[in-house]
């Protein structure tokens, strides 16, 4: 393999969407240091190789709001949401103080106003502080409640100038089912937009994914539980996981 510290990334500018699952073990709640730690360094190690990069931070590991909508619920669905933003925050928090601990300068920006434990997003200061080597930490969604997180990585991609929206999730790209239910199920390796909504694929939801399609933001799913990989989709721009959008993937650099 080729220096990298030498070489250019294969991608400067990129946002990162982790869910609130990825802070935790697999079937547990809550955040687990083990896992945020390893998500830090790797994150550190990215940054120091000159890759711009800001997160969206999902808050799932802590509370959905969406959850509060089933039966007779005495909690209102915006309280719900607003409860799932703030989760979103409690996961931002934990990984700033991870990054920081790798030695890694790191901004939680929110769009709630939470002054005493973070910084108002604004579009202008975030993309200075990308721009000075800073890893931003993107929480609390879009501010506002029925919209998910997946929309706000959406928006902020396209805002923040990213050249590619990164979703790291469990598994090794997008299938056609369920991997972890349907052993027959058919990785692909690239998708355009249209096939997405066409064959109601779980990318991410169809609000995010017109969004991608109108602003021409490809999409890489990708499983970031393996060692490594966040450097090697970004970095190396090895061809992992699956590429939504509707032209072809860059080239591989092989060393």
């Amino acid at each position: 393999m080729s220096d990298t510290r030498l070489a250019r990334p294969a991608f400067q500018r990129v946002l990162l969407k982790l869910s609130g699952e990825s802070f935790g073990r697999s079937g547990e709640g809550g955040i687990h240091q083990d896992e945020i730690s390893r998500i830090a360094r790797e994150v550190a190690d990215v940054a120091s190789k000159g890759v711009q990069l800001s997160i969206v931070v999902g808050g799932g590991n802590i509370l959905r709001g969406s959850a509060f909508a089933k039966g007779n619920p005495i909690i209102r669905e915006s309280t719900a949401h607003y409860m799932g933003m703030t989760a979103t925050v409690i996961n931002g928090l934990a990984l700033r103080d991870a990054l920081e601990h790798c030695g890694q300068e790191a901004r939680l920006m929110t769009t709630i106003r939470m002054d005493e434990v973070a910084e108002p997003f604004i579009q202008r200061r975030a993309m200075n502080h990308l721009k000075k080597g800073r890893v931003i930490i993107l929480a609390s969604g879009t501010g506002s409640p029925f919209v998910t997180t997946d929309t706000a990585a959406a928006l902020r991609a396209k805002e923040l100038d990213a050249e590619v929206l990164m979703k790291a999730t469990r598994v090794d790209g997008v299938y056609s089912a369920d991997p972890e239910k349907n052993p027959h199920a058919v990785r692909y390796e690239t998708l355009t937009y249209e096939q997405v909504v066409r064959d109601h694929l779980k990318v991410m939801d169809m609000t995010a994914i017109g969004m991608c399609m109108e602003n021409a933001m490809p999409i890489l799913v990708f499983n970031f539980k393996r060692e490594g990989n966040i450097e090697r989709a970004i970095v190396q721009g090895e061809p992992l996981g699956t590429w939504v959008a509707n032209h072809a993937r860059p080239a591989y650099r092989q060393s």
